[in-house]
């Protein structure tokens, strides 16, 4: 039982995922998609899943990249790039593996299922990644294609509406430069054991200062970097260095 006392979710049969998915994967490839490296070092060295993983990322930056550049004729590159950050981000795609219940398939070794392994972000988004891939060795790139956009979509109509908020520290850093203070500086702490670890960022930008918390390093600067940015915008305009020198 893990430390905190909470028993791992039952493992369901591998295939039930697949009916939710809407794919069919032989079953030889579908343990792979889900074997985690733990796991496999655990069972003697098997194949892990990062191979597909791997194979995985670029098709769903390939089809992201692909509907963005579509549906959005008029956005230069950099707003673009920001919406396919925000879309194929680990927070993301890990919100897509928890809505499939991904976690309670995912082959892990011991020390994961003791650390909570079938809850962190970075196990979870991987290993969507990986049934992309293995979707994509399976059926090719159009069944792939469907298969992102089902898990995706929403995401990505979502992001076309969040402004500055799909990259709170690029965002800072624009708003700083725009009013001549300095580039934002950030200072990060953490606390707690290796897996509940929690980071406190702190960004500086001239006279604004944003505080922000987190499971995960760049969760707490991307807190931090949106306080600091509201801060920014908040500010009297004659206040901003670039003010005063003209």
């Amino acid at each position: 039982m893990p430390a905190n006392g909470k028993a791992a979710p039952a493992r369901p049969e591998p295939t039930a995922l697949l009916e939710k998915l809407g794919v069919h994967l032989d079953p030889e490839l579908l343990v792979l998609a889900l074997t985690h490296r733990s796991f496999a070092h655990e069972a003697g060295g098997i194949p892990t899943n990062e191979r597909l993983e791997f194979l995985g990322d670029t098709v769903l930056g390939l089809v992201v990249t692909d509907a963005l550049y579509r549906r959005h004729p008029d956005l230069p590159e950099g707003e673009l790039a920001k919406m396919r950050a925000a879309t194929v981000s680990q927070r993301s795609l890990a919100a897509v593996a928890r809505s499939l219940g991904l976690g309670s398939y995912v082959l892990l070794g011991k020390g994961e299922i003791r650390t909570r392994g079938f809850e962190k972000d970075s196990i979870l988004s991987d290993t969507v990644e990986a049934l992309l891939g293995a979707t994509y060795l399976s059926h090719g790139l159009e069944v792939a294609r469907d298969l992102v956009h089902r898990l995706v979509d929403d995401t990505l109509d979502a992001a076309a509406g969040l402004g500055a908020g799909l990259d709170w520290k690029t965002s800072l850093q624009e708003a700083a430069a725009a009013r001549g203070f300095d580039a934002p500086v950030y200072h990060v702490e953490f606390e707690g054991p290796e897996h509940a670890r929690r980071f406190h960022a702190q960004v500086t930008a001239g006279p604004v200062l944003g505080l922000g918390s987190g499971s995960a390093k760049k969760h707490a600067e991307q807190e931090a970097a949106e306080q600091a940015y509201h801060a920014i915008q908040a500010l009297d305009p004659a206040e901003a260095p670039s003010a005063q020198s003209a």
